[in-house]
Formats: C-alpha cells, sequence, structure tokens
C-alpha cells in the first residue's frame, strides 16, 4: 500500500472536472475548461480552472491593467523608451508622488500627476475585488472572514496612499510606486521621524507579523507530522475519534502544556495576522500628525534611552522649524 504523503504528493487524486457549485440565476459563466496541472498537484489540488469573473471582477481587473499600464509606461519613459535599461533598471524605477508644493492640488501629469492617475485606477481595483471576494463568500454560504482579512491589508495601503496624505494635507507624503525606491521611502519616513522602530504600534505591528509566522508555522508542521493518519481532513476527524488530529493534540499537550482546537488555532492565526497590518496603519497614521520624533517620544515614555551629550542635548528638529 502506497504511503499517503501531503507535502511533495506521490499520490495525486483525480478525477473528472469538476465545475463548481450551480450558480445564481443572472450571474456569469465560468471562463475555462477544468484541467489537472501535475505541478500544481504538488502542492495542492491538481485541478486548474474554471475560474469565475462576473461584473465587479471583471471591473476590477480592467482598472488594475489600467494602472499597471500608467506605472509601466511612465516608468519605460524615464529610461528614454530604452527596452535594455528598462529591464537593468527596473527595481530602481518609480512613479513619483507630486512634489511638496502642489499640496493637495492637481498637478500636471509629469510633475505626479500620473501617480495620482495610477493610484485612483489601482484604489478602484482593489476594492472592487474586496467587493468581489466578499460577493463570491456571501453566495457560496460561506463566512466572509476572507474578505475582512483583505480589508486589514486595505486598511494599511490606504493609510499609506491615501488617508495620511490628506490628514497632513500633501500627496508628497504618500508612497511612490516601484520596488526599492518604496523601500527607500520606508527607510528615509523612519528616519524623518525619529526612527520608527519606537513607535509603540509598530512594535505591535512586527510582534503580529512574526506570532502570526510562528503561528502558522506551528499549524502546518502540526498538521503535516499527523497528515500520515489523515489529521488533514479535519471535519472528519471531529467525528472519527482518536485519529491523528488528537495525537497532535496531545502532542502540544505535552510540549506547550495546552492545545488549540481545528477551529481555535485558524483563529488565532487569523487575528494574529490580520492585527499585523491593522496596528501598522494606526502607527503609521500618527506619525507627523500626533507624533513628530518617535525617538523623543520614547525618551520621555522610558522606552528609548537618552544618548551621552557628546554633541550636546538632543532637541526635537521639528521645534526650531518655525524659526
Amino acid at each position: 500500500m502506497a504511503e499517503y504523503q501531503n507535502i511533495f504528493n506521490r499520490i495525486q487524486a483525480r478525477g473528472p472536472g469538476y465545475p463548481g457549485v450551480p450558480l445564481a440565476r443572472g450571474s456569469w459563466p465560468r471562463l475555462g475548461k477544468p484541467l489537472h496541472v501535475h505541478l500544481a498537484g504538488l502542492i495542492g489540488d491538481s485541478q486548474v480552472g474554471p475560474i469565475y469573473f462576473g461584473t465587479v471582477g471583471m471591473a476590477s481587473v480592467i482598472c488594475g491593467l489600467i494602472a499597471f499600464e500608467i506605472i509601466g509606461l511612465n516608468m519605460f519613459a524615464s529610461v528614454n523608451w530604452d527596452p535594455v535599461q528598462f529591464v537593468r533598471q527596473l527595481p530602481w524605477l518609480a512613479l513619483e508622488p507630486p512634489a511638496p508644493q502642489y499640496g493637495l492640488h492637481i498637478p500636471p501629469l509629469s510633475q505626479g500627476g500620473w501617480w495620482l492617475v495610477a493610484g485612483f485606477f489601482l484604489t478602484a481595483s482593489i476594492l472592487l475585488w474586496w467587493w468581489r471576494v466578499y460577493k463570491r463568500a456571501t453566495a457560496l454560504g460561506l463566512g466572509t472572514h476572507t474578505a475582512w482579512a483583505f480589508a486589514a491589508a486595505i486598511w494599511l495601503y490606504l493609510v499609506l496612499g491615501f488617508i495620511r496624505p490628506l490628514l497632513v494635507g500633501s500627496w508628497s507624503e504618500a508612497v511612490p510606486f516601484g520596488i526599492f525606491p518604496h523601500l527607500d521611502w520606508t527607510a528615509a519616513f523612519s528616519i524623518r521621524y525619529g526612527n520608527l522602530f519606537y513607535n509603540p504600534f509598530h512594535m505591535l505591528s512586527i510582534a503580529f507579523l512574526y506570532g502570526s509566522t510562528v503561528l502558522f508555522a506551528m499549524h502546518a508542521a502540526t498538521v503535516l507530522a499527523t497528515g500520515r493518519y489523515g489529521a488533514d481532513r479535519e471535519l472528519e476527524q471531529i467525528a472519527d475519534r482518536g485519529t491523528g488530529f488528537e495525537r497532535g493534540a496531545l502532542f502540544w499537550r505535552w510540549c506547550m502544556g495546552f492545545n488549540a482546537t481545528a477551529e481555535s488555532i485558524h483563529r488565532w492565526a487569523w487575528w494574529f495576522a490580520v492585527l499585523c497590518p491593522l496596528t501598522g496603519g494606526i502607527g503609521i497614521l500618527l506619525t507627523g500628525t500626533v507624533v513628530d520624533n518617535w525617538y523623543l517620544w520614547g525618551v520621555k515614555h522610558d522606552i528609548a534611552p537618552t544618548y551621552p551629550p557628546v554633541f550636546g542635548i538632543v532637541t526635537d528638529p521639528a521645534a526650531g522649524a518655525g524659526q
């Protein structure tokens, strides 16, 4: 008897292509025919397709493609339409937001206007896709946990590119579109506001980031380790006692002194993952609006140590801005 493996599967269960549950009247048809891909079956279900877009999904894809094209063509133009340089410099190319002197006004296209247009279509694409996720869940009678987890990530995105720039009165505070340029923006943002590491909401965000990583790894390792007893089929094992899932629970009672259930481990992981962008967005929102220097804030609240007065007393740079 062949041993069942649930990672890099030796055995791939294949049956007739399943198109999915019947759709409600008025829905678009699903696109494509079900097909089986061996490489996909190594890490999951081998069936690929069909896919359902619907009106909202198609609108999201169109808006996303418009944003992607605007960003890409602006990057291409920045290297004088040289395809070789475009490929070589792509990680460093950017579509920058408007300069500070424009505030919240609409600048010329070449001075940041394209950034606003691309941002509008990208935001529309993301929000439409959220609505698609929500509607697909309700159409299938599922809970909307995935949609609200996605909304947590959208919250951080909106804080960085829309809400905080509105509060401080300048689009220049937003993040540029680009790979390394947005990382450079993050480093400069932290330096400008006195080291973001002293921001308590940033601390919480990192704790939830690492915490969710540990929780997902622990859960995944337990299910894989007990997979030879069928523990990956959790719903069946709830009714069928003395199984792989109970072995996993016993293992964690021995190792950690407690164990989660098949449901609660996913609630733990869901909350840890969702709280990462939620707390991160709060931390970004407070930066430059409520707190101008996180290091000095940390010194005041006994979080950060004071530096030796080698170069004199450290003062808040913002305090002398009006002089």
